[in-house]
Parts: C-alpha cells; structure tokens; sequence
C-alpha cells in the first residue's frame, strides 16, 4: 500500500532513495527479514558514517548517510509490502533517528571549530525542522487514509498490532515522548490548526520536503565532501527561519 494516492503524490526531495527502498524491500519479500532488522541496518549504516567523519573520509560519509536513508525508507516499504504494520518499529525508527541526528553533531562539533552550543542548537532547529514536515505529512496520509502506523497526535499508548508485544509499544512510546514530545508540543502550539485545513497541494509538500531527514543527510554530506564543515551548523540553523514562512503558507491555504 503506498503512503498516498497518486494524484497527491509530491516530488519529496528527502526521499530520492525510495526506488531502491522498493527494490530492497521487494528482495526482502520471501526472506525471514522483517523491517526492524532493516531498521538496525540503517543504524548500522549511521554508525559508520559517523566513524569515517572522524576520520575525514567524507566521500564514504555521504555514501553511507544516503544508504541509511535508503534503508530508512526500505523498512516502511517492507512492512507494507509484508503487510506487518507494528507500532514498535514505528517507534525504533523514530528514536533511532533521532540518536543518530544528536551524534552527528557531536561529531560535527569534535570535527570542526563549531562550539558545542551551537552544535546543540543545530541539533534542534533540525529536529525542529523534521518535526514540522512530519506533521505535516502525517496529516496529509491522515486526511487522504494513508498508512496507520503514523498518528497526528502521539498523545496516548496505542494498542499493539498482532505479532508485537503490548509491553514493547508501551516502552517504545514512552521513550518516543521523552525524544519527541516538546517538539510535538512547539509545532502543534504553532499550528494548532493543521489537522482541520485542506488537503496540502503537491507544491507546498515538495518545498517542505527540504526539512525531511534524507534532504538534511544530504545537505550535511555536500557540506562535509565540499570542506565546509564549519559551515553544517550555521547552515541547519539558518534554515529554520522557513519555519514560520511554511506555517504563514499553510495557514493561508486553509
């Protein structure tokens, strides 16, 4: 099941690796393979990264953060292909992306002349930033009865689906709303709203795809192969002034 009808497919510019997340997923059809081991690969695949970036190989930092975003998008495609939705992969990506976003700029600040401040900064005008087109997205497939594994509002345990445990989602979710929550709470507060306006056109999505997690790897890798490390920060900060514009543009379609 695709994530959205077809005339409200957008071109989103986080997920170039979606062919090849298909292809995966659809290798990983008939295989004892589920999409949380895909899940720990994409961790994998982070963890790497963050080692050559400490080394200064930065060429195998942006390949191996497209492959972790790749893998990102295989393990959503193999659940629906599997037809296998679980609450506790929905969770593990979540916090694993998350973990991974926060040791990057840890590295990024060990690497470069950054001050650990404004590394943090980064850290959360990114999440900032992610969280927006989630929301966003989220109502999106919402409106248009897109996946079920996604919810407007992670403001209560769900119910876990068969083959995964009730303890795990319950875990799984606390640790979200630890993670997550305040910046649940930031955008929501911003644009309280959302949930009951039109359906967003194509346009607005593709722009606001720039604040997806896989264009932001991307952003950070050409910043690190193009010697301008120093730069990652201020660049991640700086882009969170779109926030309010993408709000006001929501806000006035409706």
């Amino acid at each position: 099941m695709s994530k959205l009808p077809k005339e409200h497919k957008f071109i989103d510019l986080s997920d170039y690796g979606r062919p090849v997340a298909k292809m995966i997923a659809q290798s990983l059809k008939s295989t004892c393979f589920t999409p949380i081991h895909v899940t720990l690969l994409f961790v994998a695949s982070g963890l790497i990264a963050l080692m050559f970036m400490l080394y200064g190989w930065y060429w195998a930092v942006g390949i191996f953060l497209v492959l972790k975003s790749i893998l990102d998008a295989a393990d959503g495609e193999l659940a629906r292909i599997k037809d296998t939705p679980s609450y506790t992969g929905r969770f593990l990506d979540s916090i694993s992306d998350i973990a991974l976003n926060l040791l990057i700029f840890l590295v990024v600040v060990w690497i470069s002349d950054t001050h650990p401040v404004l590394g943090f900064l980064a850290f959360l005008c990114m999440q900032i930033q992610g969280t927006l087109y989630n929301y966003y997205y989220t109502i999106l497939r919402s409106q248009l009865e897109g996946d079920v594994t996604s919810r407007i509002f992670e403001n209560e345990i769900p119910t876990a689906f068969p083959g995964e445990k009730q303890r795990h989602v319950t875990f799984m979710y606390k640790l979200y709303r630890i993670l997550y929550g305040s910046f649940d709470k930031l955008i929501y507060t911003l644009d309280f709203s959302a949930a009951k306006g039109k359906v967003l056109p194509n346009w607005f999505m593709t722009a606001l795809s720039i604040f997806g997690l896989g264009f932001q790897l991307l952003l950070i890798s050409v910043l690190l192969i193009a010697g301008l490390k120093t730069y990652v920060a201020p660049i991640i900060i700086g882009l969170t002034a779109f926030v309010p514009i993408f709000i006001s543009v929501r806000k006035y379609l409706g």
